[in-house]
């Protein structure tokens, strides 16, 4: 398994492999994930584009199976730089970055808010105006860490529908209230959503929810904050959240599932590790972001009285 906390850029080309006759603008058009006419002349302008190995400009070059085509990119490697969303690794289908606190993954579509798609649909489009993103999957706007996105639609669906058997590690990192009793421990429960207050309930009975599975450790602790590892078995909405505060011990900062203040000012969750298999490649991939220093200075003081939540 492959660690990579820090950025890789961009594949400097594409190699396609040719198997049937053809001229190659058809070909290209077929293969380059919904590339317009004028997208695939420039490429051949600029002469980006090989055919068994040698540069051709011509679009109507006649094309046979066997042959390789191989199309690169004469914009070098394009830097993210932004202070909410730091790049992690990219290719050709997927991008992986490390979302801060305080950033939707998508709009909520009230207002032009930034969010983590509309900072990264920017950076693609610095290739070429065609190039677009996908959501994968999402972090709520105070959870920190490891978020997926893709770059064509074929990549997107093999994510989404193939979630679970795809992804084989989530862990998160979570500060929650009070000292837990467990060092380590399964949280199973049905969950249920309340379409007015659009807060989720956790149930021990099914009673139309759905199951949610969470593991946990406790990696330290005193009596007023535990710090907690947590792995997923399940990815329901707000499962996290919701499972912590069933048994008592609500993220810190989290208000709307129980917590009575916010010491370090946010939701005290972090996606510290994802791991998965890449949809085309079907390399595993893992990526490792460290929770926030902030998330143990709670610990540094021996005797903090719980008024000292804000």
């Amino acid at each position: 398994m492959r660690k990579n906390t820090t950025y890789t850029p961009p594949v400097k080309s594409t190699r396609l492999k040719v198997s049937t006759d053809g001229d190659l603008m058809d070909f290209l058009l077929a293969k380059m994930g919904g590339m317009k006419r004028n997208s695939v002349k420039s490429l051949l302008a600029h002469r980006q584009v090989m055919v068994n190995g040698k540069i051709t400009t011509l679009f109507n070059q006649p094309l046979k199976p066997s042959d390789t085509v191989e199309v690169k990119s004469s914009r070098g490697n394009i830097e993210l730089t932004h202070p909410k969303l730091r790049m992690l690794y990219e290719d050709n289908d997927i991008i992986v970055v490390e979302k801060k606190e305080g950033l939707l993954t998508v709009s909520t579509g009230k207002g032009n808010e930034t969010t983590a798609f509309s900072i990264l649909k920017t950076h693609v489009k610095k290739g070429s105006p065609s190039n677009r993103i996908y959501v994968v999957h999402r972090l709520d706007r105070e959870t920190s860490g490891v978020l997926v996105f893709a770059k064509n639609k074929d990549a997107q669906l093999i994510l989404q529908e193939n979630w679970h058997e795809i992804v084989t590690k989530r862990t998160y990192i979570a500060l929650v209230e009070g000292k837990v009793e467990k060092q380590k421990d399964t949280i199973t429960s049905w969950l249920t959503e309340n379409e007015k207050s659009l807060k989720i309930h956790s149930g021990k009975e099914a009673d139309g929810g759905r199951k949610a599975v969470t593991h946990y450790r406790c990696l330290k602790s005193n009596n007023y904050f535990s710090l907690l590892e947590l792995e997923l078995e399940t990815g329901r909405k707000n499962q996290i959240r919701v499972h912590l505060q069933s048994i008592g011990h609500p993220v810190s900062g989290d208000k709307k599932y129980g917590s009575l203040g916010s010491p370090l000012g946010r939701i005290c969750l972090h996606a510290s590790i994802l791991a998965f298999y890449h949809p085309f490649t079907k390399e595993q991939l893992s990526f490792e972001v460290p929770a926030p220093k902030a998330f143990t200075k709670v610990f540094s003081v021996k005797d903090q009285p719980s008024n000292s939540m804000r």
